[in-house]
């Protein structure tokens, strides 16, 4: 749903490495290969992740059993000791994580008999009961490893000592950078326009109450791609990442119940609400959006052009125009500026960049204003004109102390939190109880599990 994916992405729980579309069976038996704490390692542990890890694309020749077993015992580690220390993870958090990774799941492969079959369990509950032990055991560790580093600080002395320990010929080199700033004019919708969809959607509504499926009108006329195939169905809680507006709806409805039109940045919709769950709301939708017409897409061109043409000539700043005729919320009060996203900072590495960003400004100059973009909304949505600039340009260079000082300490940082989890996990495997299989005794291991 084109709607849903501005804050929140589904993913399939890539901490989950041992969770996977396993195709393969083994051919002897499973069993136990390490002991962490309360925490056991299986031999199809391994398996699992190299499959995992094949389907990522990632070549795994050259990854060794011994590596994966490795890191099998880290995240056993951090669980086991977040346990002693007291770190809670509860039922509600893992449950609640759970049912949004089923419907993520869901999505891709059409059901949960599907879901269950590709895991290889018995049934739902067999499949719930496995999937909730990975991901608390999975949260467990992250939050074991957050509470590690998160203490760790760095001084400006150390930050200069760690760049002064770089060899000569190690020092890193950081790609060119820039500030990118965009000012958005968005086509005018006419009211007659909202109000032809707004009556549409309210002629669908009554069309329900007297009896019509609302899973055939959603096919026939939402413009949700994400949903209209299924006759405009979610299930939904409070966290999941619906905007605003469609959430607040949802929850102020009673079971059977349809929404009036009602409006989000995405255009009008209704709503019907099929089942009540605990926290939980089964229900329908159908978005349609106003269009907009060939002669307000001039007029959206026009302007941007009038701003551009004022800008070159110094009757305004960049900075300003934005502010004051831009139609992007997020960046108009900001001068336009754009934050990475990767980031949150106001400069972008040009190799790290959005292709399709880093194509509309690649070639421009401090200062330099680009011609009129017509662009459009992620997912395919609304249409409209912008046009960009780009400032405090600095091409790729060798690390320089006092130009490049917050990447510096960046990394120095990261340099300490590496060798603090360092340390902790030799202290901790001298006073944790762990056993290693005999196959695996050979292995080169990067900590002393073998405790020699």
């Amino acid at each position: 749903m084109k709607f849903i994916n501005k804050k929140f992405l589904f993913s399939l729980f890539i901490l989950v490495s041992t969770t996977v579309f396993a195709q393969t069976k083994r051919e002897k038996v499973d069993g136990v290969i390490g002991v962490v704490g309360d925490y056991v390692v299986l031999d199809s542990d391994i398996d699992l992740e190299l499959i995992q890890l094949r389907a990522q694309g990632i070549d795994t020749k050259n990854i060794t059993r011994c590596e994966l077993f490795g890191k099998q015992l880290e995240d056993k580690l951090y669980a086991h000791h977040a346990i002693q220390d007291s770190i809670v993870v509860t039922d509600a958090e893992v449950n609640s994580y759970m049912n949004e990774q089923l419907d993520a799941m869901v999505e891709q492969v059409g059901s949960l008999e599907k879901v269950v079959k590709f895991y290889k369990k018995k049934n739902l509950e067999e499949f719930k009961s496995y999937f909730f032990e990975i991901i608390k055991m999975n949260k467990l560790t992250s939050q074991m490893q957050k509470k590690i580093v998160d203490e760790v600080t760095i001084t400006p002395e150390e930050v200069r000592n760690f760049f002064k320990g770089i060899p000569a010929d190690e020092i890193p080199t950081f790609g060119a950078e820039m500030e990118v700033a965009q000012i958005v004019v968005k086509p005018v919708i006419t009211e007659e326009e909202k109000k032809r969809i707004v009556d549409k959607l309210n002629e669908i509504r009554q069309d329900v109450l007297n009896g019509s499926s609302f899973f055939s009108k959603a096919v026939l006329f939402s413009e949700d791609p994400g949903s209209s195939s299924n006759g405009g169905f979610y299930k939904i809680n409070r966290k999941t990442g619906f905007v605003k507006e469609f959430k607040e709806v949802a929850f102020s409805l009673a079971e059977g119940e349809i929404s009036e039109p009602f409006e989000t940045e995405f255009g009008y919709h209704i709503i019907m609400v099929e089942k009540i769950k605990g926290q939980e709301v089964e229900l329908r939708h159908i978005l349609m959006s106003p269009k907009v017409s060939t002669q307000a897409m001039k007029d959206a061109k026009a302007k941007i052009e009038a701003i551009r043409t004022k800008v070159l000539n110094k009757e305004i700043t960049f900075a300003d125009a934005a502010k004051s005729s831009s139609d992007e919320k997020e960046t108009k009060n900001n001068g336009g500026v754009l934050l990475n996203p990767r980031t949150m900072e106001p400069r972008f590495e040009l190799t790290k960049m959005d292709p399709t960003l880093y194509a509309q400004v690649s070639s421009l100059k401090d200062g330099d204003v680009s011609l009129p973009i017509l662009d459009e909304e992620k997912g395919g949505g609304a249409k409209f004109y912008k046009i960009i600039t780009v400032n405090n340009r600095t091409e790729e260079h060798t690390a320089d102390f006092s130009k490049d000082y917050l990447k510096i300490k960046e990394l120095a940082l990261r340099d300490k939190q590496i060798k603090v989890i360092a340390k902790w996990s030799e202290e901790k495997i001298k006073e944790t109880y762990i056993k290693i299989s005999d196959d695996y005794k050979d292995c080169n291991f990067t900590n002393n599990w073998l405790k020699k």
